[in-house]
């Protein structure tokens, strides 16, 4: 059974900086795709930032700039890094992967298999 289990999240003040972390019960290395999506209050959950096995990323135009994903394989944990955190970086930060071969890795929630629980980022001004 896969489990993606995601830490990190809280509460930054705007311009502040997180690092999301993911732990997977999967081996990250050989995971075609996983990135990190969000959904705030009332809003459709939406794609963050993905990273294919072959390191190849994908960002969000909300994000660019501000974000970074990247993988430990040695540990099989997923990392998001933001800074210059903005209020509408509010939201919970979900993990997710898809163990299928993919050429490239999209920002489409519907091509993610597996989902962790979430974690509550909160950024105030």
């Amino acid at each position: 059974q896969v489990q993606l289990v995601e830490s990190g999240g809280g509460s930054v003040q705007a311009g502040g900086s997180l690092r999301l972390s993911c732990a997977a019960s999967i081996n990250t290395a050989t995971t075609y795709c996983m990135g990190w999506f969000r959904q705030a209050p009332g809003k459709e959950r939406e794609g963050v930032a993905v990273v294919h096995k072959y390191r190849t990323e994908n960002y969000a135009d909300s994000v660019k700039g501000r974000a970074t994903i990247s993988k430990d394989n040695a540990k099989n944990t997923l990392y998001l890094e933001m800074n210059s955190l903005k209020s509408d970086d509010t939201a919970m930060y979900y993990c997710a992967a898809d163990l299928r071969y993919h050429y490239a890795c999209a920002l489409d929630l519907e091509e993610y298999n597996y989902w962790g629980q979430g974690t509550q980022v909160t950024v105030s001004s």
